[in-house]
């Protein structure tokens, strides 16, 4: 795997992949709280692929490396995260279409593409505790970031603590959508963990986010 610099797209990918693939293990036991553990095995099963095959992917324009990372999340993520965050990289990538690379506008588009696409395969709303509850609002400071013309690293930044504070707060809702749901009232008290893995991503991001983005 090259080392050089790598485009801000590319760069988030990549930082989503390891930080899936290190965190396996933390992810799994927030999983295992109220449903079947599996959670942080299946999503680093699928994002260890991209990082072993990450200078095969073509790289014509930004969509077409979306979408071969949506082929190689859906195809090997395990349960119901395979089908979401796929059809989130693929919605990501049609939002790209006919870009080389995305300013903060197309990044805020490709973000509520992939929103849009999360929430009708999974047919969630904000309130359900899923990553919905993190993403979007994280979303919404990034738009607020960029409208305001902050700098990548403040805008990462702010989107990362957007994304920790309302991942905390899925510990006060009840699940209603994926396995969680089954358990009732037993799944408040605990943190959603596809919500708080969007955090340590983009806390991930905040860290490394390169100065020059």
């Amino acid at each position: 795997m090259t080392d050089k610099l790598l485009p801000p797209v590319e760069f988030v990918v990549l930082t989503i992949a390891k930080t899936a693939v290190a965190n396996e293990k933390y992810f799994g036991e927030l999983d295992a709280v109220v449903g079947d553990g599996d959670f942080g095995y299946s999503l680093a099963r699928g994002f260890e692929l991209v990082v072993r095959d990450w200078d095969t992917f073509d790289r014509t324009d930004t969509s077409t490396f979306l979408r071969k990372v949506a082929v190689v999340v859906t195809g090997r993520v395990g349960g119901t995260s395979g089908p979401l965050w796929g059809t989130a990289f693929i919605r990501a990538a049609s939002a790209a279409a006919g870009k080389t690379e995305a300013d903060g506008a197309t990044a805020v588009a490709m973000l509520r593409a992939a929103i849009e696409g999360i929430a009708a395969r999974g047919n969630a709303s904000l309130g359900d505790k899923t990553l919905l509850d993190s993403l979007s609002p994280a979303t919404d400071e990034i738009e607020r970031q960029v409208a305001a013309g902050s700098d990548g690293p403040t805008t990462v930044r702010a989107a990362a603590g957007v994304a920790r504070a309302t991942a905390d707060e899925t510990a006060k809702l009840q699940a209603r959508r994926g396995r969680q749901a089954y358990t009732g009232e037993r799944s408040i008290g605990s943190v959603d963990p596809g919500a708080t893995a969007v955090a340590v991503m983009f806390e991930a991001l905040a860290e490394t986010w390169p100065a020059g983005f």
